[in-house]
């Protein structure tokens, strides 16, 4: 058995950033497949991604409750929390890039990938060690060089079994104020609900509603709400059928699901604001763009530390985002072959502008405490 990586709340604090930094990394390249589907067309397909996409907000509320509840404090705008994309997932002894694409076979298969379920085939723990420091990876060790983990669900059962191990040892792991938590009232998902977090059962709860709706752990085609977990999401738009209850997990039954992949927009994948002609418009409208992301991450914040009323404006303000996405995805960037632009999400470090604007954006995840 492994050791554990996790030995007290400073190492907690650590995993919760990264949970949270983890949870926000899957937003972008789902909201780019999403706007770059035609309107009108593949209704299913964008459906199933933007109810993925709200559900990934809801696991980011779920980390922040955990987060607060020991006495850290959530921040989306420190530099790094944006991975710069391509980033990497671990895939085994192999790893598999996180872009910024447009709807497609590939963008479905890489979405199926991070959502996986299940151990790395043959691995005796849920470790795996990688020599490959160069790699950004999303799923990694903060405490331990050089540890990362096969799936996301397995990252969440360390933090479960660190929060245990810490709070055998510290009766007063639990110290976060209260006033902090998001209820369930402030927020609304199809696909589950908050949970305010007082205590180590009710961490336990909110960090396995995560692992079970979606990342990672195999606890079958639908969760114990009777939600279908995002892999299992995913895989209808690869199999072409919608599952029903009792359906095996590569044996769809219900309805059929058309998709087509021609009524797309082509977008340069994984765009830079590099890859912007100087001073042009489509340059501004990525910059615009990126400070609007900014902002969008600064109300987050916001929510996250005494203002839970600002969350529903902040799920809001994330599909508001789409008149940016339209200005750039409906356009040939020059000089690529005759794609179109797509957002960077490269946040700047200071956005001046709007009620919500960030101090900074940008970096790994540093353990922060009250």
């Amino acid at each position: 058995m492994t050791a554990s990586t996790i030995d007290n709340r400073d190492d907690l604090i650590s995993y919760l950033h990264a949970a949270m930094a983890l949870e926000h990394a899957t937003i972008p390249p789902y909201l780019t497949a999403y706007y770059s589907i035609r309107s009108g067309t593949n209704s299913d397909a964008a459906h199933i991604i933007r109810v993925v996409a709200v559900e990934e907000m809801l696991h980011l509320t779920l980390a922040a409750n955990v987060l607060n509840a020991i006495g850290g404090t959530p921040d989306l705008t420190l530099p790094g929390f944006v991975p710069t994309y391509p980033a990497y997932l671990p895939d085994g002894e192999d790893d598999f890039t996180v872009d910024l694409r447009p709807f497609s076979p590939e963008a479905v298969e890489t979405f199926c990938r991070i959502e996986r379920p299940g151990e790395a085939p043959g691995a005796g723990s849920r470790l795996v060690r990688t020599a490959d420091r160069a790699r950004p990876v999303l799923v990694s060790s903060p405490t331990v060089e050089g540890m990362r983990f096969y799936s996301i669900g397995e990252f969440y059962e360390e933090i479960i079994e660190g929060l245990e191990k810490v709070a055998a040892d510290d009766p007063g792991l639990f110290c976060g104020d209260p006033t902090l938590q998001v209820g369930p009232e402030y927020f609304y998902s199809g696909g589950g609900t908050v949970t305010t977090v007082r205590d180590l059962d009710s961490a336990r709860r909110a960090l396995r509603a995560i692992a079970a709706q979606g990342e990672g752990l195999d606890s079958g085609v639908h969760d114990a709400d009777g939600e279908l977990a995002h892999y299992y999401r995913f895989r209808q738009l690869q199999l072409g059928r919608y599952y029903q209850v009792g359906d095996r997990p590569d044996s769809p039954s219900g309805p059929p699901l058309g998709v087509s992949w021609d009524d797309v927009y082509r977008l340069k994948v994984s765009a830079r604001l590099s890859d912007y002609p100087a001073g042009s418009e489509l340059a501004r409208a990525a910059r615009g763009f990126n400070a609007d992301y900014g902002a969008f991450l600064a109300l987050l914040t916001k929510a996250f530390n005494g203002r839970p009323g600002l969350l529903q404006d902040a799920v809001w303000y994330m599909f508001r985002l789409r008149d940016g996405f339209n200005r750039l995805v409906r356009n040939p960037l020059p000089g690529s072959g005759g794609l179109n632009a797509a957002p960077t999400f490269e946040v700047p470090t200071a956005v001046d502008s709007g009620p919500h604007a960030p101090r900074t954006v940008g970096g790994t995840p540093r353990a922060v405490t009250r």
